[in-house]
């Protein structure tokens, strides 16, 4: 199929005024965002969205876990659609760019292919997916999960917050809760852009990454278990201070990443101490381990060390320690076709790039289980995300939302 002119470019003023002009919902305290998933933040930033696609001649479509399909009709009713997208909603203190530059992305497309107009044999459908972030619903990913065959519908349902509430009461309570079934809907294909979370592109002095592969991802949730006594009367000898194990374990998983170098990568995040007074030794502590690497049998040596080594450590300590997964999966490696014409289209353009690994987990990683899906990625400064000080340049979107617009349109194919 050919392959759009070189002359085809987004209109970047636009894309970047509406990156900050969804930045206005949920602002964060330090210019970023807090527009966690199935929050009223999170309905109105879909409200926009939706008012965007409308203007745009787009027709919406919602499923039952709340993901958001705006389609543009193709000149073949009986071709299948491409999709692109990504998510909105965001970390607590989450950046401005994260998930949404992928979505709005996909938006520019629509606009730019109807200022030109511009008809494509396959329908093109920008995608917003529930739930990326699993900040406040664990597990991340979870409504592309379910799309993708993975996770149950039901069991999603039943995830619960901090404070109890579970995510289908809320999904229904901010009127996002749509009658399609999840998975029903075929894909000719899935395209994501995303900020690239980390240095190297900035570092390399890319302007675009062509994601060849995704880290697979372990989550283990680690139980500690001491004895809470006082700080101050109890000898040191007798003590049982699940704080130092939590030490020690942080410790190992550190050792465990550095073995497998250049290809893995693991560190302890969110971390929960009980009693949590100053003058208590920790009687337990819950923390989640992050495992993450490109090649399955280097995540599964990685788990099976810590499940193996920890307990013994734990133990001379005189405290307890139990693990279990809780968040998964494993490592994608992207369509080949796709990857190729994301690199032919930044090759074409003229924008410098390199082939990446995707060092965090997207939407794509689960619908590459089911269809053709690939990424684009742009640098972001300092290789920071999910923080408010989260920045990327207008040029570097334009860059990333310029090839992405032309994979996407090459295989959506060109009409006249």
């Amino acid at each position: 199929m050919p392959a759009p002119g070189e002359n085809l470019r987004i209109n970047a003023d636009r894309l970047w005024d509406s990156l900050m002009e969804m930045a206005k919902i949920g602002p964060g305290i330090a210019g970023g965002n807090n527009r966690q998933t199935l929050t009223d933040e999170d309905a109105e930033g879909r409200a926009l969205f939706q008012s965007w696609c409308e203007e745009a001649g787009l027709t919406m479509g919602v499923d039952e876990m709340g993901t958001m399909f705006a389609m543009r009709p193709g000149t073949d009713p009986d071709a299948l659609p491409v999709y692109v997208g990504s998510h909105l909603d965001t970390q607590p203190t989450g950046g401005k760019y994260d998930g949404v530059l992928g979505v709005l992305a996909g938006l520019e497309i629509i606009r730019t292919l109807n200022d030109l107009d511009i008809k494509t044999k396959h329908p093109i459908v920008v995608t917003n997916w529930t739930n990326e972030e699993g900040t406040r619903f664990a597990p991340a990913m979870l409504a592309s999960g379910v799309f993708a065959g993975v996770l149950g519908q039901d069991w999603a349902y039943d995830r619960v917050d901090a404070k109890g509430k579970r995510f289908g009461d809320e999904l229904e309570r901010i009127g996002w809760k749509g009658e399609e079934k999840v998975g029903a809907r075929k894909m000719h294909a899935f395209f994501e852009l995303h900020i690239e979370q980390g240095p190297i592109l900035e570092a390399e002095g890319k302007d675009v990454g062509v994601v060849t592969h995704g880290q697979g991802l372990r989550w283990i949730e680690c139980t500690v278990t001491g004895k809470g006594q006082h700080t101050g009367s109890t000898p040191m000898y007798m003590r049982r201070n699940a704080g130092r194990g939590l030490a020690r374990v942080t410790e190992l998983v550190h050792e465990i990443a550095l073995q497998y170098q250049p290809n893995a990568v693991g560190a302890i995040g969110q971390i929960d101490v009980y009693p949590n007074s100053r003058n208590i030794i920790p009687e337990k502590v819950v923390f989640t381990v992050d495992f993450r690497s490109h090649i399955l049998e280097t995540l599964e040596a990685m788990v099976q060390e810590l499940n193996e080594t920890a307990p013994g450590i734990c133990a001379d300590i005189g405290v307890n320690f139990k693990s279990e997964v809780v968040g998964f999966f494993d490592p994608p490696a992207f369509d080949e076709t796709l990857v190729g014409r994301v690199r032919d289209a930044a090759e074409r353009l003229g924008y410098s790039h390199m082939d990446l690994i995707s060092g965090a987990g997207h939407d794509a990683c689960w619908v590459n289980r089911v269809y053709p899906t690939t990424m684009v990625m742009c640098p972001c400064v300092d290789g920071l995300s999910h923080n408010e000080a989260e920045e990327i340049s207008k040029d570097w979107a334009r860059a990333g939302a310029d090839v992405l617009m032309h994979a996407v349109v090459e295989t959506a194919e060109i009409v006249g």
